[in-house]
């Protein structure tokens, strides 16, 4: 009887041993079928993601070739690049000091708070476009601006428009 006891102890053993390996190698395929899965769906999300990214800044002057070889072509255009658009930035933006507001939105004070420049899109050699807002109201600037010597700046107004209220 003792040895019956013991051979039903081993052989219950053993079938959990085998039930449990064939448990875990089951679960260790199923999981790297899973992260392979969701490796290939990661990759086709990041090339999707990097087409529309390519796809939106399409129209701007760190992508556009000719636009940049208007700046390293001409001889009066000394300008660099990679300086270039953040001093755009800084000069437009200093008018949003401007105790009437930044005169570069095209739009007269309409409330109690001036229009200022809240974000710029430099598209190419000669246009910007910039977001404006008043806290109410809201609209968007087509610019022309110039370099001159020095990266001193030259902005004109091309279209102003104005957003209708919600």
């Amino acid at each position: 009887m003792k040895h019956s006891l013991l051979l039903y102890l081993f052989i219950l053993t053993l079938l959990f041993t085998i039930f449990t390996y064939a448990y875990y190698s089951k679960q260790v395929d199923f999981q790297s079928t899973q992260i392979e899965k969701l490796t290939n769906k990661l990759n086709s999300k990041e090339k999707e993601f990097k087409s529309k990214l390519q796809e939106a800044n399409y129209f701007s002057l760190e992508n556009n070739e000719k636009a940049q070889y208007y700046f390293t072509s001409n001889p009066d255009q000394k300008s660099d690049l990679a300086t270039l658009i953040p001093s755009i930035n800084k000069e437009l933006l200093k008018f949003n000091d401007n105790p009437n507001g930044n005169p570069y939105t095209g739009q007269k004070k309409l409330g109690v708070n001036n229009f200022i420049i809240n974000k710029i899109k430099v598209i190419n050699h000669r246009w910007i476009i910039a977001d404006f807002s008043d806290g109410d109201n809201f609209g968007e600037v087509l610019l022309k601006y110039f370099v001159k010597e020095n990266n001193t700046f030259i902005f004109e107004i091309s279209q102003s428009l104005m957003f209708p209220k919600k």
